[in-house]
């Protein structure tokens, strides 16, 4: 691995265990930092460590409480930078506050671009993090952000548990995720079909229509956040109720608030697959109905490529 040395990679506490296991994928131990909180909430944190000249990778994602999770981010890149890290990578494998990407109605805030300009004041030099809800986010930033995908984690998945492609069809829960269920489509070379909705109120999907050709077929729902789980049930019976032999949900960020483990649990769903970008209380794995694969490999993998100076998107040749 070269100078494998000449880099850290520390952890918040939103997802110490993906950190730890990204570390075991680099032959390399988990850097050594102090954080406590005060009474009154605010964050505190030292490196226990000699960060000075050293690339610094900090893995944090900004899930739930994510408020609490941003800051704590933000006072670690300002540590590294006062400690005089050379470069100072942000490792967010979830992006919160993505979905806040434009101006929805008047007088309505753009908080990732808010969130952008904060991690870059801050003293972030890159970002690197999967699947962003809005790619445009990317030019957000003035330095460089690496966007990598959970797709290939998901294909391969796939191909290893069906047995036979031809009764597959990949399925897209709205419009707006035709491009990622294409993608995947082209990849294990299946067919594509679209649920048709439309929002009568706000957090309040109806399915209207599917569009393609569903009976008898075993759905593969693709999607990139799954929060709280209302669009995801409502296309799991909407696709059961036309035919469909079983309805599968592949999702890299499983944000699951609210009612979405008991929506999940009472729904006719066969499996929702997700990714540990987010780590999960123990009562979503007591569904029955969740599989999370890792992602350490391919954060590990990319995380060296970005200290070599190596390509990212040759990742996915």
């Amino acid at each position: 691995m070269g100078n494998i040395k000449k880099f850290r990679l520390f952890s918040g506490t939103s997802n110490p265990e993906l950190t730890q296991e990204v570390c075991e994928h680099l032959d390399m131990p988990l850097g050594e930092m102090h954080m406590q909180s005060f009474s009154d909430g605010e964050i505190f944190l030292q490196y226990q460590e000699t960060i000075r000249g050293l690339d610094l990778f900090f893995m944090q994602s900004t899930s739930a409480p994510a408020n609490d999770n941003l800051m704590e981010l933000l006072i670690a890149i300002d540590a590294a930078k006062r400690a005089s890290a050379r470069q100072i990578c942000a490792v967010m494998p979830y992006f919160g506050y993505a979905r806040q990407d434009r101006k929805s109605a008047g007088r309505t805030p753009i908080s990732a671009k808010l969130v952008a300009d904060m991690l870059t004041t801050a003293g972030a030099t890159r970002i690197l993090t999967m699947d962003l809800h809005a790619t445009q986010i990317q030019g957000f930033f003035n330095i460089p952000v690496d966007n990598i995908f959970a797709a290939p984690l998901f294909s391969k998945d796939i191909e290893s548990k069906q047995a036979n492609m031809d009764d597959v069809v990949v399925v897209s829960p709205d419009v707006g995720g035709v491009v990622r269920a294409r993608a995947l489509a082209k990849k294990l070379h299946v067919d594509i079909a679209i649920v048709d909705k439309r929002r009568p109120a706000p957090n309040v999907a109806k399915v209207m229509n599917i569009i393609g050709d569903i009976e008898g077929k075993h759905c593969i729902l693709i999607d990139d956040i799954v929060d709280t789980a209302g669009t995801l049930c409502n296309a799991v019976e909407a696709l059961l109720e036309r035919g469909a032999t079983k309805v599968t949900a592949y999702a890299t960020h499983g944000v699951l608030s609210g009612p979405a483990v008991e929506r999940i649990r009472a729904s006719g769903i066969y499996e929702l697959v997700i990714t540990d970008s987010i780590a999960q209380p123990q009562a979503v794995l007591d569904t029955g109905k969740v599989r999370i694969i890792s992602i350490a490999s391919l954060m590990g993998e990319a995380i060296l490529r970005i200290y070599d100076g190596r390509s990212i998107s040759s990742l996915y040749g």
